[in-house]
């Protein structure tokens, strides 16, 4: 294993490194079946089994696979360059249907590169989910062209063990990326994330939802780059966390000199369903334009009590009025997926968590 970051670092002083360190030298066992995790849409199907790809599994379609070296500093994300990846290079002219893949982990560490470029006007909807345990490590660079359009639906799901997500995207001239994010399984995990907008107009909306219980720790960490004109972002995170448990939400966006008209819009807030859990807020914002938009609220609390008192008022129970609450909370990072079949899935996923946690 490479060397690895360290918590007296300030960038990784919430990351539970040593979950990650633990699920790395886990041994392997069975992998889990991939059948059930395939949602009801058409498209590609891509299966890897401790990042390998596992061609028996999946119809590839449009999606190359083949050994990827990808420049970046990134500590964690450096050590899936160069491993035998996938990607995705589209042009407008081609029609296709979403990709799914599911990621099999079955212990010790995985590292896995990808790579998706989307020529002008071209669009493209990919959706991950991530099962199993051990040491889940990725690395996706993003390439969007003028006017291109990526929808990104990520569900991490592993039982135990961690998984690490690094992506590094440039979005040009009116292109768009859109990226949720659920994290609802038992692992560790790390959202990370650097994302430049790089022409006029460009548009980034990216965030999601960490549930966490017992001693589970779960963070995002994400940098947005406005380095051009008339620029929109928008970051919503939601964090749940019961028992003993950590989720901690870093969210940055930064605004070049002669970004002008930028427009950055962060939402961090999270929900301790016990006092003894925690949540961690950091939102930043810096900015060295002065015609410029941005704003960020970073809110923690509890259920509310007066909503809880009138639905225990009209019948409802109080472990079901619970729920009702705090799946409002998460849904409003959730509704963000735009495709129904995709965001009723996460959804799904987001119930059956609450319905062990509450």
């Amino acid at each position: 294993m490479a060397t690895l970051p360290t918590n007296a670092q300030e960038a990784w002083r919430w990351t539970d490194l040593a979950a990650l360190t633990s699920a790395a030298a886990s041994p392997r066992g069975d992998a889990p079946a991939a059948e059930s995790y395939w949602l009801g849409i058409p498209g590609p199907r891509i299966v890897f089994v401790d990042g390998v790809y596992a061609l028996e599994h999946s119809t590839p379609g449009h999606v190359a696979l083949s050994p990827l070296t990808l420049d970046t500093a990134h500590p964690l994300g450096a050590q899936a360059s160069g491993a035998a990846g996938w990607s995705i290079d589209l042009s407008a002219a081609e029609i296709v249907d979403p990709v799914q893949i599911v990621h099999l982990a079955t212990g010790a560490e995985s590292h896995l590169p990808a790579r998706l470029t989307l020529d002008e006007d071209a669009v493209a909807q990919v959706v991950e989910t991530y099962v199993g345990t051990g040491w889940t490590n990725r690395l996706t660079q993003i390439d969007l062209e003028r006017g291109a359009r990526l929808m990104r639906s990520v569900r991490l799901l592993q039982s135990d063990g961690f998984v690490s997500i690094r992506d590094e995207a440039v979005v040009g001239e009116a292109a768009s990326l859109i990226t949720q994010f659920l994290g609802a399984g038992g692992m560790g995990s790390r959202i990370d994330a650097m994302l430049t907008l790089d022409g006029d107009s460009a548009f980034v909306d990216y965030g999601g939802a960490l549930l966490t219980r017992e001693q589970q720790r779960q963070e995002c960490a994400v940098a947005v780059r406005h380095a051009a004109l008339n620029g929109s972002s928008r970051q919503t995170w939601r964090a749940v966390a019961a028992d003993r448990s950590q989720a901690s939400l870093a969210a940055r966006v930064e605004v070049a000199r002669g970004a002008q008209k930028t427009d950055g819009e962060q939402s961090l807030r999270g929900l301790l369903l016990q006092r003894t859990a925690t949540v961690n807020l950091k939102p930043e914002l810096e900015i060295f334009a002065d015609d410029v938009k941005c704003a960020h609220g970073a809110t923690v609390g509890e259920l509310d009590a007066r909503a809880l008192f009138y639905l225990r008022s009209r019948g409802v129970s109080e472990a079901r009025a619970k729920a009702l609450l705090t799946k409002a909370f998460v849904s409003d990072a959730l509704d963000r997926i735009g495709d129904d079949t995709v965001r009723e899935a996460f959804a799904a996923d987001a119930d059956t968590w609450l319905e062990a946690s509450l």
